[in-house]
């Protein structure tokens, strides 16, 4: 029998009505069974405290990424909305010029200045704590005080005893040293201090320190030693703070401005490899910055093997699909490693593709962007 066919438009009508009010049910019902976690972080009990062995260093353990305290007496009272965000990690970086930073037992103040506008600020801030400037090398960015011994303020300051005055020359000698050195990134400086005591010195040697002390690193220093320096650093940044008006500028200092720490190797115009002077503990700390500041997702790592596994991808190749409602969230996968190997002390940073990666993101597009990021 033959169909009018107005009828038959009517028809289609209805079972593409009946499909769409199908699917959306089947959405909405979907969303439903995925489970609600926001609340765990509320409800969640305190677990243990961590317990290292008698042997650790306790100076070498910090929070990563520290959870934010929550006030038991208030956790009943927070709904999803209000549960607190994880700390930005990063917003110190970003937003704060003088941060005071630690690794394998070193501390330094990392500024965001040239040396030779900080060289003449260190200066007056020694002055003014009573320490004064006995000898000073602007090519070696070195700073030595005067005793500190004499100088109410400045014993306080190196944490010397509140002894008088006439005691003083039985106690052991002490003078703060600070060095100042341009930074791993471009247009940065990096403040190192410590205070060096005449301790076990003999009577031929009373004159100390008659000349500059050449600057060596101290191979373990104790707990009290990274907290003196620390403190002393986080007083620093906050005079400096006070005088980031200030035009003056040391001619002088700006000759310690050397070459590079880090260096993009290339060939024909093509990155091969990422060269750094540092030691091989500073050089990992800095890779992994620059990973996370570059948004590289880290899937592994192994700092003894000196590698890390990383999703190099681009926002396209990331990009699941038309169907991305009825899928899973696209996973993270291994498509680059980076490697860091010491090579006649210089660190050289390669990277190379994932076996089995076909995308557009190659390893020397991975190289040129961690230079980016790392000076």
């Amino acid at each position: 029998m033959p169909v009018l066919s107005r009828t038959r438009s009517v028809f289609a009508f209805r079972h593409m009505a009946t499909a769409s009010g199908l699917l959306l049910i089947t959405a909405v019902s979907g969303c439903g069974l995925i489970e609600d976690r926001s609340e765990r972080y509320v409800n969640e009990s305190e677990g243990d405290a961590l317990v290292l062995p008698e042997a650790a260093d306790t100076s070498r353990f910090s929070q990563v990424m520290p959870i934010r305290q929550v006030n038991p007496a208030d956790a009943s009272k927070m709904y999803v909305s209000d549960i607190p965000r994880p700390p930005d990690m990063t917003a110190e970086i970003l937003e704060e010029n003088y941060l005071v930073e630690e690794l394998d037992g070193r501390a330094w103040l990392l500024v965001n200045d040239v040396p030779g506008r900080i060289w003449p600020a260190v200066t007056a801030y020694m002055n003014e704590q009573g320490l004064g400037v006995a000898h000073d090398n602007p090519q070696l960015g070195l700073l030595q005080s005067e005793l500190a011994n004499f100088s109410m303020r400045a014993r306080e300051l190196l944490e010397l005893s509140s002894a008088p005055a006439e005691a003083t020359t039985a106690e052991p000698k002490a003078v703060l040293q600070v060095r100042i050195a341009p930074g791993v990134r471009r247009k940065t400086t990096e403040i190192q201090v410590r205070k060096l005591t005449s301790d076990g010195m003999t009577e031929a040697e009373s004159a100390w320190p008659g000349e500059l002390i050449p600057w060596r690193e101290i191979t373990v220093p104790s707990v009290n030693q990274i907290a003196l320096q620390k403190r002393l650093l986080a007083d620093l940044g906050e005079f400096l703070k006070t005088r980031e008006e200030s035009k003056t500028f040391s001619r002088a200092a700006s000759g310690m401005v050397a070459k590079p720490l880090v260096r993009l190797i290339s060939e024909n115009d093509r990155p091969q490899a990422i060269r750094m002077d540092l030691d091989y503990g500073r050089s990992w700390a800095e890779v992994n910055r620059a990973l996370v500041e570059s948004d590289v997702g880290i899937l592994d790592l192994n700092r003894s093997e000196g590698w890390f596994f990383v999703d190099f991808r681009s926002a396209s190749e990331r990009e699941p699909g038309w169907f991305s409602w009825f899928s899973d969230k696209e996973k993270p996968r291994h498509t680059h490693t980076v490697n860091l190997v010491d090579r006649d002390g210089q660190i050289q940073v390669t990277a190379q593709n994932a076996e089995g990666y076909s995308g557009d993101r190659l390893a020397e597009d991975l190289l040129k962007q961690l230079f980016d990021y790392l000076y």
